[in-house]
């Protein structure tokens, strides 16, 4: 009997009144098979008998052994119990008695405060960006969002090294004019690592927080559901962002970015049940001022400039003024654009290059070089006596100088 069978019966005899012959005669059905369904108070649903398995016989030698062990891998148990069938059926009801053996690992739900949490993490998108001298790559997209008013930020950098993402942090915090009490953070090499049960920062990240004044919360290792914010926010970027999209370069994937980030926090969020941006002054507002002097940031280094002229940053060299050859340069990059510092003075300045492996030559540098070159090649000889002809100075000029007389 169908679902629709039962149902009309049961219509028959209560709406319309009907006797048990009646319904069977108009349905084609027996009277024993109206009865039936009269007399049940659920749908009828087939259900197939259950049919033994093999693992049954088992079962016993596998519960003993979860018992002792309970995260004993299937493949151990059928070694253990000498299992020569198919190791499927054992893997499916291993599956299932283990976490009668298992201790309960309940999941937290997390309750965000304002301005207590900014969850970070590198998106890493999959499309290919024009990078310059015929490269495109998926540089890396610093994601952040706010946990109490879900608030979400997001860049793109050159690389996913300490100084590019720190710098990034400071270009996305100051956008937002504070900064919160956390940052939440997994295993990136750049931030830090769980070493011997014990998170440990890299000494670059611990002192960007020792600037910002504020904590920074490592998740362990396997754990996605600690910054699930962020992974969704990344999931969302992927399928609401991209589609569709094409881009010139960084800076057009990063313009494209910012003007899609101010839709996206304006639609109604569901977990929330409001608007992103509704939340975000309460949020901000919790948040603390950014400290008074930024942080050192971008790539820094100290270097003697060799006789090429060139220094390197993120395995590209750019070019110096060749006057400042042999002397000590400050090289200071960001991520817009590389200085070269002979004391106050400014000896270089390059746009970066987010390509690898790149030789960017300023023309006026390469003149320069050249110049002093040719100066050096027709310089005149000197007037002093060649190198082959050693002067023979008197002795008397010695004795005279030391008061020396010959003794007779």
């Amino acid at each position: 009997m169908t679902v629709e069978d039962w149902a009309e019966i049961r219509r028959l005899h209560r709406v319309e009144g009907m006797a048990i012959k009646a319904i069977a005669r108009r349905l084609g059905v027996s009277r024993n098979a109206v009865r039936r369904a009269l007399a049940r108070d659920a749908p009828p649903k087939y259900e197939r008998p259950a049919r033994g398995s093999l693992v049954d016989a088992v079962e016993p030698q596998v519960r003993a052994l979860l018992a002792g062990c309970p995260t004993m891998p299937a493949t151990v148990i059928a070694q253990r119990i000498g299992w020569a069938h198919s190791l499927t059926v054992l893997k499916d009801r291993v599956r299932v008695l283990r976490p009668y053996y298992l201790p309960p690992d309940p999941a937290t739900r997390t309750a965000y405060e304002p301005g207590h949490r900014l969850q970070c993490d590198l998106w890493f998108p999959p499309v290919e960006v024009p990078l310059g001298a015929g490269q495109v790559g998926s540089p890396p997209v610093l994601v952040m969002v706010a946990g109490y008013s879900r608030m979400l930020f997001a860049m793109m950098l050159p690389s996913r090294q300490a100084p590019d993402l720190i710098a990034g942090h400071w270009l996305l915090l100051s956008a937002m004019g504070v900064v919160p009490r956390e940052l939440v953070w997994d295993n990136e090499a750049a931030v830090g690592s769980w070493r011997a049960g014990k998170a440990k920062l890299t000494e670059e990240f611990e002192a960007f927080r020792g600037c910002l004044g504020i904590g920074v919360h490592q998740c362990r290792p396997r754990d996605p559901e600690a910054k699930g914010l962020v992974e969704r926010a990344n999931g969302y970027l992927e399928t609401s962002f991209l589609p569709g999209r094409a881009f010139t370069g960084p800076d057009d994937f990063n313009t494209q970015l910012t003007d899609w980030l101010v839709l996206a926090n304006h639609r109604r969020h569901r977990a929330l049940g409001c608007r992103p941006i509704d939340r975000w002054v309460l949020d901000r507002d919790a948040m603390v001022t950014l400290p008074p002097v930024a942080p050192q940031l971008g790539w820094r280094e100290r270097v003697r400039l060799p006789r090429d002229h060139y220094v390197r940053v993120a395995s590209n060299d750019y070019s110096v003024d060749p006057v400042a050859v042999g002397r000590f340069v400050d090289v200071v990059a960001d991520l817009q654009q590389v200085t070269v510092r002979l004391g106050a003075r400014v000896v270089a300045v390059h746009e970066r290059c987010w390509a690898r492996w790149q030789t960017i030559t300023d023309p006026a540098h390469r003149a320069a070089a050249l110049e002093m070159a040719a100066v050096a090649a027709h310089r005149p000889a000197s007037s002093e006596a060649p190198p082959d002809e050693v002067e023979q100075r008197d002795l008397g000029t010695y004795d005279a100088a030391f008061s020396l007389t010959d003794v007779a």
